[in-house]
């Protein structure tokens, strides 16, 4: 059955990646889309994949897989399926940082933007890490990002409210608001992509630990995990995680809580298989929903489509767990 998981989300994702590296204002088929791959054929299609697609498609891979492994971790912590990368103010940190460059008119280069984000988002994450090393338990670390939530916001609410009369510029921070890959380049792929490899790398191993968590942490003490040390390792692999996804591709709602929900409903709560199946779940995910943002008219949103699905299922999940 895992194996059967595996290959069946492996090919939705095979073909996620080959509709958003061939689909588009101009389409590229089989032929000419292998082609290009390898440097052959015409010029202007080698043009559209290496330098439009290859770059949104992979941003589109990192952002998915890191939020959805952010969304497992964050759930397993919480011992709750409700709980979602921006949880601990992240996201809204990382949302901050971005607006203020561009409301204050600090974005002379195009990494500016994304680099801001990382800034805001570790800066919310550090004073998360402070609280996870004072040995605050979950639902102090629950309240704090609340708190987090609400100040960043409130930050964020100011600069967009101080920008109204400037309307290129409201423009482009409600754009990033809404969350979207396109027109992302080779250096957005090195901001996001070899940190989430190498994040979702150091969770894998956690898997047997995180089930061992579950059981609540007294268990999990007597079993001979280390819980204060394991508590420290997921807090700031999903803070970094949903860090270097919203530095690349904005605030992208309900992919941490929509991806993992389903897969533990379909496959088991085990995280050693739930981890590496949300990886390829979310990084499909994005790229399908990224896929109508090229073909609407009027700017639909990555995070606009994001939200279509994952508004429904949420009301679904409360419909079936009331509180």
């Amino acid at each position: 059955m895992r194996r059967r998981a595996g290959v069946i989300l492996s090919l939705i994702l095979l073909l996620a990646v080959l509709a958003s590296l061939g689909l588009g204002d101009s389409n590229l088929g089989p032929t000419a889309l292998l082609r290009a791959l390898v440097g052959r054929g015409d010029e202007l299609d080698r043009t559209i994949l290496w330098d439009l697609r290859l770059p949104r498609t992979l941003v589109g891979l990192a952002v998915g897989a890191g939020l959805a492994a952010s969304g497992v971790t964050m759930q397993a912590f919480f011992r709750n399926p409700l709980a979602s990368p921006g949880l601990l103010g992240v996201s809204a940190g990382g949302a901050l940082g971005a607006v203020a460059v561009l409301a204050l008119g600090w974005h002379a280069s195009f990494l500016t933007v994304p680099l801001a984000a990382i800034a805001g988002a570790f800066l919310a994450t550090g004073a998360v890490l402070v609280l996870a090393r004072r040995g605050a338990g979950p639902e102090h670390l629950l309240l704090s990002g609340v708190a987090l939530n609400a100040f960043f916001g409130a930050g964020t609410s100011f600069l967009l409210a101080l920008s109204a009369g400037k309307f290129e510029v409201s423009g482009q921070i409600l754009f990033w608001l809404m969350g979207g890959i396109e027109n992302r380049t080779w250096e957005h792929v090195a901001i996001g992509l070899p940190g989430v490899l190498v994040c979702c790398a150091l969770l894998l191993p956690l898997g047997r630990p995180m089930n061992l968590l579950s059981l609540g942490e007294p268990s999990a003490q007597s079993l001979g995990v280390d819980v204060r040390r394991l508590r420290w390792q997921l807090i700031a692999l999903s803070t970094v995680l949903t860090a270097l996804a919203t530095a690349v591709g904005g605030v992208v709602g309900f992919v941490g809580l929509l991806v993992p929900h389903l897969l533990r409903l379909a496959f088991g709560p085990d995280h050693r298989r739930l981890l590496p199946l949300s990886m390829v779940g979310g990084a499909a995910l994005v790229l399908l929903c990224d896929l109508p943002t090229r073909f609407v008219p009027g700017g639909l949103r990555l995070g606009a489509m994001t939200a279509l699905v994952g508004g429904p299922f949420l009301l679904w999940m409360l419909r079936r767990n009331p509180c």
